[in-house]
This record gives C-alpha cells, sequence and structure tokens, in this order.
C-alpha cells in the first residue's frame, strides 16, 4: 500500500492558493492549534513565518508546504487532513482574508491499515 496523504486540498483551495500566489509569491500553511485564528489553518508568504522544531511537515498541497504545531499534530495525526474553503473572514494574518473566503480543515479518521503504513513510514 501505498503512504497515504496527511493533508489534501479540495480543488476550491486550490483555485483560492492559485489566486494567492499569484499576488503574494510561493505560500505556505501553518496550523498551529489554540482558539481563535490558531484553530484554522494560516496562510502565508512562504518564508514569513518561521518553522522549526516544534513544527510537523504534514505534506504538500499545490506544491506549497502545510505545517502543524507538533502538539497539534499528537490530537490530529490519525486523520488525513483536507483544506477547503468557505464563505467568510479568515484569519487575521492569513493571506485569504481580503478575498470573502477562509480556509478551514475537513477530516476523516486513516483506516487500521493506514495507520499502519504510516507507522512503518515514520510518519507517525
Amino acid at each position: 500500500m501505498e503512504i497515504p496523504a496527511q493533508v489534501l486540498a479540495t480543488t476550491a483551495a486550490l483555485e483560492l492558493m492559485k489566486k494567492l500566489e499569484a499576488k503574494h509569491g510561493p505560500l505556505m500553511f501553518h496550523q498551529s492549534g489554540g482558539c481563535c485564528d490558531g484553530s484554522s489553518p494560516m496562510c502565508y508568504p512562504k518564508g514569513e513565518f518561521l518553522v522549526g522544531e516544534s513544527d510537523v511537515l504534514l505534506g504538500e498541497i499545490g506544491g506549497t508546504e502545510f505545517y502543524m504545531s507538533k502538539s497539534q499534530f499528537e490530537y490530529w495525526k490519525h486523520t488525513q487532513l483536507t483544506v477547503d474553503v468557505v464563505p467568510g473572514r479568515g484569519g487575521m494574518f492569513s493571506l485569504e482574508g481580503p478575498e470573502g473566503l477562509r480556509f478551514l480543515i475537513r477530516s476523516r479518521l486513516f483506516t487500521e491499515e493506514e495507520i499502519d503504513v504510516l507507522r512503518q513510514a515514520g510518519r507517525l
């Protein structure tokens, strides 16, 4: 079995990312957890948010890296995340705010087989 992606994106999210990339250059995502803005995926110009040892690279969506804080990853590691877009206000510092849209996370639990593959690959 192929290693399952830990993060995916809907077509709507990818389209918004292309629009934002045309305005701001390469992008990155980070989800820290906590309340308010931290509970949503935040979109930044690549390199504007500094990541370090306390962050986990879940993968790439549309060529854009998606990071999550290690503490948040502990809660989400058994789920596949899908970045989607809905109408509304994004996080205060997230690039999609002026577009009248916001990124959000949808999730599903990995199957036991998928979890085993992720463990064998050192992803969990």
